[in-house]
């Protein structure tokens, strides 16, 4: 095999993949990772849910499927305790229940748990279900990707440009704590309206990386041979 700088097209997103290929990585593109043998998933698992409307988990019921990826699924429910309200329950999928899952699942709450911001969503609770999966409840976003809000409203540059300035904040706020991102795209950014008012949320820290701080420690995309993100969105130095 040749070398890959003259094997490799000089288009970047060419130049990524090839790099992949070469790597022997697996993309799962609904979570967002390339990941290798260090996952070790269960290969007999079929993909059933134990879980589906109407079903109760803890104080929360089930309403709708709302987001799937490759660990977890993401569901709209209704809690019935404290107060009444909708939330988004995002849990661990049947059979994905892995050590390196669960940890990456818990990084992600414990992220969420560290920001405070009125542009990305916030952790409510959290807790297990009854065979021991692990769930968190957030805030529920209703809103659409920020590339079909800005062309199903036809929004002008200025219009975008105050809800990129949001975007911004939101990032902005993360750093501060220490938190980069990392699979910033159009689909992890919802859009609803707000008195009226186009009002942007921040969504799915599933990868984001911790550079201070305990969590530091935790993040899982530090091995060898892992790389984290959505290639097509991906900074050059991720890859």
């Amino acid at each position: 095999m040749r070398p890959i700088n003259s094997a490799t097209p000089p288009h970047w997103p060419i130049r990524r993949w090839w790099m992949c290929w070469c790597a022997s990585a697996r993309f799962d593109e609904d979570d967002a990772v390339m990941t290798d043998e260090t996952l070790h998933v269960d290969d007999t698992w079929d993909g059933a849910r134990s879980e589906g409307p109407g079903a109760v988990i803890g104080a929360f019921t089930l309403v709708r499927l709302v987001g799937e990826g490759g660990f977890g699924d993401v569901w709209e429910a209704e809690q019935s305790q404290p107060v009444r309200r909708r939330v988004a329950l995002k849990i661990v999928k049947l059979g994905m229940d892995t050590r390196e899952v669960i940890a990456r699942f818990a990084m992600e709450r414990q992220t969420l748990a560290a920001m405070e911001h009125p542009h990305i969503a916030h952790v409510i609770d959290a807790g297990a279900t009854s065979t021991g999966r692990p769930f968190f409840a957030m805030e529920f976003v209703e809103g659409v990707p920020i590339s079909e809000y800005c062309a199903t409203h036809k929004l002008g540059v200025d219009a975008i440009l105050r809800l990129f300035a949001q975007v911004c904040a939101a990032v902005q706020h993360a750093h501060t704590k220490g938190i980069i991102h990392r699979d910033l795209k159009p689909s992890n950014v919802l859009v609803g309206a707000h008195d009226g008012q186009p009002f942007a949320k921040v969504i799915d820290f599933g990868i984001a990386k911790a550079t201070a701080g305990e969590e530091r420690e935790r993040t899982l995309a530090t091995r060898i041979h892992q790389v984290m993100g959505t290639p097509l969105y991906m900074s050059p130095e991720q890859a």
